[in-house]
């Protein structure tokens, strides 16, 4: 469920009131996402998104996150583009709420991606890659090294009551990927959080990227691990060759990756399913019952880790020997 807070349609129109948006003729609630409430607006003029931020994002990155679609959009990627109200801001305040609102995407996620599904994420990740790269503001990962120290911290105390041996485990796990976490590999604006509900499609053509709200400056190499870990595995948990081999030669045909990325890329994945660990973890030890916050099975990104751990080299992934 992802309809957080309640808005009136008194308050709703107040709120469009301050955009050259048309006039609200109808609007419900989307069962999508889990970090803020969204809501599908039809209007005298075209179909718009309204979101409102919930308490898990924080007001202070807004900028980052709308400033940084509007200048994707502006670039030529496909991905929704925040309205401006009449004195040029991009995000307003409704039901105690920030909030914006967002251009209509056209398109579905897919359930069950396939191979030239991937190679079409990965060419639009490499897309988007260089579309960012003079975006000027920065936003720091908070989910990275020392993030996954301080979510590990307040875990640790009962990891084995989710599988027996699991608190010594990530330790040395996390120890390991300190050690080993390259340092100088390039760096820009990455998505993050590109699994397949972020991802529209139209048919088998991608029509858009969506929900920018991990979005940060990191190593441009760990989204494509990311990827791997969102959309290579099937469910019983194996690898997808033929799917990791199409999303990483869309990226290269876009942005080769340097040797020294596809060298890294082992251990960028390791970090990426541990990132995802962790937050799963995190939220199913904490989550209250009948708490808001959807709670996902962290086994699943626990195998991917240990998968991960056994690879020796980018090519195990499918990205071509000559490529490196």
């Amino acid at each position: 469920m992802a309809v957080y807070t309640d808005i009136t349609e008194s308050d709703l129109k107040a709120f469009l009131g301050q955009y050259d948006a048309g006039e609200l003729t109808s609007y419900k609630g989307i069962a999508e996402g889990v970090e803020n409430s969204n809501f599908l607006l039809h209007t005298t003029k075209d179909p718009l998104i309204l979101t409102l931020y919930e308490k898990r994002v924080d007001a202070a990155d807004l900028p980052f996150f709308l400033g940084l679609m509007q200048h994707l959009a502006e670039k030529g990627l496909s991905c929704p583009l925040p309205l401006p109200r009449h004195d040029g801001a991009l995000c307003g305040e409704l039901s105690g709420r920030p909030a914006a609102l967002i251009s209509f995407l056209e398109g579905m996620w897919l359930r069950k991606p396939e191979a030239r599904h991937c190679h079409e994420v990965g060419r639009a990740l490499a897309e988007l890659h260089l579309a960012a790269a003079d975006f000027e503001i920065r936003r720091e990962n908070a989910l990275s090294l020392e993030g996954w120290v301080g979510l590990w911290q307040k875990a640790a105390p009962r990891a084995d009551e989710v599988q027996a041996g699991l608190e010594a485990e990530i330790g040395n796990e996390l120890d390991a990927l300190s050690a080993a976490w390259p340092k100088d590999l390039p760096e820009g604006v990455i998505h993050a959080d590109l699994f397949q509900d972020n991802v529209f499609f139209l048919g088998d053509r991608l029509s858009g990227l969506i929900d920018f709200y991990f979005a940060c400056n990191d190593l441009l190499a760990y989204d494509v691990a990311i990827c791997l870990n969102a959309w290579c595995f099937e469910q019983d948990g194996a690898y997808n060759f033929a799917k990791g081999r199409a999303l990483l030669a869309g990226y290269q045909s876009v942005r080769p990756l340097s040797a020294a990325e596809a060298d890294a890329l082992p251990i960028l994945a390791r970090g990426s399913a541990l990132r995802f660990f962790l937050t799963r973890l995190y939220d199913w030890l904490t989550t209250p019952a009948g708490a808001l916050v959807v709670k996902k099975d962290p086994l699943e990104y626990l195998k991917k880790l240990r998968f991960h751990r056994a690879i020796g080299s980018a090519t195990e992934y499918g990205l071509e020997a000559d490529a490196r």
